[in-house]
């Protein structure tokens, strides 16, 4: 589904960066309509349903977007995605606009694998060592996974450094073996 979502992110990133709009906002935006959404099971059905007419989904979008207060390219993004009816791929947009906009402002996406929860402290310091390695600003998501036993895995690009006390102990098993 992301050959269909990427078109619709890139050219969303195209207007808010010709409307020299803050990526940030505009990202806070898309976060609180994709929280209206995941939260509103009634309105997922509405907008899913063609009893409903395109102008109708557009007065209900309107009426969300009074609470919301979405900037006008966000709210027409939503209507167009309303109008061809790619209303269901808003989640694989929200990450192909993410993906874009953080490809055009020279961010590192990294994924960081860690065998526990990370404080607030070590998480930030293992963000500025990994900013260090791709000498640049980073975009660095967290996830946990106890069979590490200790360390991390980090993934930048296709390039994945293990850290991790599992990857540790199967590197020594492979020496081992091959001795």
């Amino acid at each position: 589904m992301a050959a269909l979502a990427a078109p619709y992110a890139r050219a969303l990133a195209d207007v808010i960066t010709e409307a020299n709009i803050n990526p940030a906002q505009v990202e806070r935006q898309l976060a609180d309509f994709a929280s209206a959404w995941h939260e509103s099971a009634p309105l997922r059905e509405v907008f899913s349903d063609p009893s409903f007419s395109i102008e109708e989904k557009v007065l209900i979008l309107d009426k969300l977007n009074a609470r919301l207060q979405m900037g006008r390219e966000v709210r027409n993004f939503i209507a167009v995605l309303i109008r061809h009816g790619r209303l269901h791929l808003f989640d694989e947009m929200l990450t192909e606009f993410r993906r874009e906009m953080n490809h055009r402002l020279g961010v590192s996406e990294v994924e960081v694998t860690t065998a526990h929860k990370l404080d607030d402290a070590t998480r930030s310091a293992l963000e500025a060592q990994i900013a260090g390695l791709t000498k640049g600003p980073i975009a660095a998501t967290f996830y946990e996974d106890s069979s590490l036993m200790g360390g991390a895995i980090v993934r930048i690009g296709s390039t994945v450094y293990d850290g991790s006390i599992r990857g540790r102990l199967d590197r020594l098993e492979q020496e081992l073996a091959a001795s």
